[in-house]
């Protein structure tokens, strides 16, 4: 288990990455809610104490934070008191390094204080479920630092397990279990194709995840995800695009939620189907 335990009671979990960028420019990307959308999830952010903090995760999953402490561009804390339903509230600090080099230390940190281990499994999760953002992260700063970018998150309930809910997903791009390097290429009526490069998949504790690199309708990456999200199925596409291209291709994002919910429609539809 990778959850730090302080003799205080303070339960925390840490990953970082190193990008590329001065601490002003990751911190536009880290703080600031069109530089964070760019990576994450569609974010504002009112960047001052007592400002809040709002990330969209799809799906109606909305977090609200309050932001705590703000010392640009090297550090910030968000307090939620909304994560943990009938927990105690979370602290998110930020922190960006300057390295040698051109490049930054981004670290955060997720704490809590209680007497018990009952919420561990959620700041495990979290934990997981950074290293995969962060590369999209890093991607953005090596190659799209500064351009113009939309960003869009789908999600849906399904009423299978993670495996069957990713081998539907597979199924969708009509070429067998996809492998780093492969090239593939996701097509729906009425709607602009998508096309890249599979450059990473992963298995964590909590499902299975995607990264493709596109070049088709735009530059970018998109996420596709089966995983565990608080006791819940479900299936995930999150689509960032960059430069001249981005808005055109992010404006079909209705077309693109409506393509993932006919992948797994609710049970009734389904037996009317068989």
């Amino acid at each position: 288990m990778s959850v730090k335990q302080d003799p205080n009671g303070r339960r925390s979990v840490q990953v970082e990455v190193e990008v590329p960028g001065t601490p002003e420019q990751v911190w536009q990307a880290i703080a600031s809610g069109p530089g964070i959308s760019a990576w994450f999830v569609p974010t504002q952010l009112d960047g001052k104490v007592g400002g809040k903090l709002s990330l969209d995760f799809g799906g109606g999953m909305v977090s609200s934070a309050e932001i705590a402490e703000w010392q640009p561009p090297h550090r910030f804390v968000a307090t939620d008191s909304s994560w943990l339903q009938g927990g105690p509230s979370v602290a998110t600090e930020w922190t960006v390094e300057a390295k040698s080099g051109g490049t930054c230390t981004v670290r955060v940190v997720h704490s809590l204080f209680a007497s018990t281990d009952d919420w561990d499994n959620q700041l495990e999760s979290t934990e997981h479920g950074w290293p995969g953002y962060f590369r999209v992260l890093k991607f953005y700063l090596e190659h799209h630092a500064g351009e113009v970018s939309s960003s869009f998150v789908g999600m849906v309930p399904s009423q299978q397990p993670s495996e069957a809910t990713w081998q539907r997903i597979v199924r969708a791009f009509g070429s067998g279990e996809p492998k780093v390097g492969q090239r593939l290429r996701l097509a729906a009526p009425g709607l602009a194709a998508i096309g890249g490069v599979v450059r990473a998949i992963d298995h964590v504790p909590q499902g299975i995840g995607l990264m493709l690199h596109v070049d088709a309708p735009a530059p970018g990456i998109v996420l596709l995800y089966a995983m565990d999200c608080m006791g819940m199925q479900m299936a995930s596409m999150q689509v960032f695009y960059y430069g001249p291209r981005a808005r055109t291709a992010a404006a079909e994002q209705d077309g693109w939620k409506q393509w993932l919910a006919g992948l797994f429609p609710p049970p009734a539809e389904q037996q009317q189907q068989a």
